[in-house]
């Protein structure tokens, strides 16, 4: 039995504040693997909010210190911590970090630009 099993994360729902201008963020590699395809949908949704959809279960998100809590508390109240995994991979601060750079091997790199639909 997982430690959490039977615990309620569930809070209030309240409105994300909108960001102050000086604070820092941090960008981040969001990555999970969801083993039940009802909460996989729902996790890709609320990544959606957050930040860029760069591959099926891989977002990258240009966060402050409060919006990575509430992503990871949105994120909490989701998953289940005996069969699923979501990391964040610390890139650094965001400003100052010059440009992106992705390379791929195998099937080039493209970014997501339009709508993408998890069925």
């Amino acid at each position: 039995m997982c430690a959490s099993e039977g615990a309620d994360f569930r809070q209030s729902p309240r409105s994300r504040a909108q960001p102050r201008a000086w604070a820092m963020r941090s960008t981040y590699l969001v990555c999970y693997d969801i083993a039940d395809d009802k909460r996989l949908r729902k996790v890709f949704r609320i990544c959606r909010n957050y930040g860029n959809h760069l591959q099926f279960s891989i977002f990258e998100c240009d966060l402050t210190a409060s919006e990575k809590i509430e992503l990871e508390r949105e994120l909490g109240e989701v998953i289940n911590s005996c069969e699923d995994q979501a990391l964040f991979v610390s890139l650094g601060p965001s400003e100052g970090r010059g440009d992106r750079v992705i390379t791929a091997i195998g099937l080039p790199y493209t970014r997501f630009d339009s709508p993408c639909y998890v069925v």
